[in-house]
This record gives structure tokens, sequence and C-alpha cells, in this order.
């Protein structure tokens, strides 16, 4: 019998981002529904008069930028492979990134994506408080991609795992492109440094593109991953085959 793998600590960190994420969304969602239909104010007008709550949540998330710049044991290999100190050398010179021209293929979609809820906000069918949900709905789908089902992994960039990831320090960026159309200073102050943050990541690659690569770089390789995510995928999976294969034979007996 095979013995299952326990979970990272770099995983973990993922659940703890999901939970309070999740929770956030709950709180803004709520607070959504009570301005929108009990309050004359806008939304973000009516949130202002708790300046605590969005103090907290952008901490929170400028935190998390911030560190991106900086080398960390508690974050996935995928961000962390810009780094000269993760650059681990395999001997090979052979720069291989098969995904990379995929890239501009994704950012087209998700700027046209975004642009689409960018025409409804200017319109005036969409306000400031449904940018921001879906800010923090990007915000948990984002940590979804990264411990279940990641559709740009999947359908477009077609890399093995999270680590080898081309795209991976776009998130923030992506998460909070709707604020571009949310003109407070809070808003656009996470938007730059998501942007900063990108911009720092494609400088490095355009530097130093062996670290970005499966063949030149074996800090990429599965022996030196430090965040398991396959081995907990596949266990997942299993599971789920198993809650099928379950709930398929209780409908077979109760078909008899």
């Amino acid at each position: 019998m095979k013995k299952k793998k326990k979970i990272s600590v770099v995983s973990i960190v993922h659940y703890v981002r999901l939970v309070y994420r999740s929770a956030l969304f709950v709180l803004l969602l709520i607070s959504y529904i009570r301005f929108r239909f009990f309050s004359e104010a806008a939304v973000l007008e009516s949130v202002e008069k708790m300046p605590t709550i969005i103090f907290i949540t952008w901490a929170v998330f400028a935190v998390e930028m911030i560190m991106r710049f900086f080398p960390s044991r508690y974050e996935s290999p995928g961000c962390q492979k810009q780094f000269a100190r993760n650059y681990i050398k395999s001997g090979s010179t052979e720069i291989s990134i098969p995904d990379n021209n995929a890239t501009m293929l994704v950012a087209l979609i998700w700027v046209v994506f975004n642009a689409f809820f960018g025409a409804l906000h200017m319109a005036g069918i969409l306000d400031d408080g449904i940018m921001i949900l879906l800010c923090s709905t990007y915000s948990i789908c984002d940590i979804i991609c990264i411990l279940f089902f990641c559709p740009f992994q999947t359908w477009f960039m077609k890399n093995k795992c999270c680590s080898a990831c081309r795209i991976y320090n776009w998130d923030y960026a992506m998460m909070f492109t709707p604020l571009f159309f949310v003109r407070k200073s809070y808003t656009w102050s996470l938007l730059v440094l998501s942007v900063a943050l990108l911009i720092r990541w494609e400088i490095t690659f355009f530097l130093h593109p062996e670290r970005f690569s499966e063949k030149t770089n074996d800090y990429l390789q599965c022996k030196n991953c430090t965040e398991k995510l396959c081995a907990h995928k596949k266990q997942l999976n299993s599971l789920w085959k198993q809650i099928e294969e379950y709930t398929a034979e209780r409908i077979r007996r109760l078909k008899k």
C-alpha cells in the first residue's frame, strides 16, 4: 500500500489564503447587498465609513505582493524561480519554454474579457462595488487554479505544473485588473503594485530566461519541488473517483 504524502507547508499557505479570501468575498457580498438595497449612498461611500475594513483588506494584499519581490520558502516555486538563488544549473544551455507562445493569447483574452466589464461600468450598468466583487472572485479563482484546476495551464500554457508556469506572477495583475475602473487611491495603489510585480517578472524573464526553463534550471525538476501539489492533486482526483464510484453504486442499487 502506497504511503500518502503529507501536505506541504506551501500548500497549507495556499489553503489559508483560500479560507480568508473566501471569507472576504462573503463579507464584501453581504456588504454590497446591504448597501445596495438599504442605503442611498454609493457602495464605496458606505464602506469608506468603516476605514478599518479597507485598511486591513488593502494591507493583506499589499503585503502578499511585496513579499513576492523577495525570495521566500513559503511561496510556490512557480514564482520563486525568478530569483538567482533558486537557479540550479543543470549543465544544459538549451533554453526551452514551450508555453511561451501562449502568453500573448492569454493576455489578449484577459484584456478583452475585462474590457467587457469595464465597458458596462463606464455605461453605468455596473457600479464600483461589482468591480471590487469581481476582484474578490478572481482572488478565489487564483487559489483554485493552484490547488485544484487551472484552465490556463490545461487549455493554453500546457505546462506540467505551477512550478513551470510562464505566467505565474501575472496573478495579482490579473486579479486587480477591474480596479482600473475604480478611481480610488487605495484601489489604484494595489493595481500599480501588481503591475510593478508583473513588470519585474517580465524583465527577469527577458534578462534571465534560463531560470524559467526546466532544461537549464534543475530547481524546476520534480525532485527539488517544495510544493508537491501534483501528489496532492492526485490524491484529490483519487478521492473524487471514489466518490463517483460510490455514488454510481448507490444509484445502481436504488434502481433495483
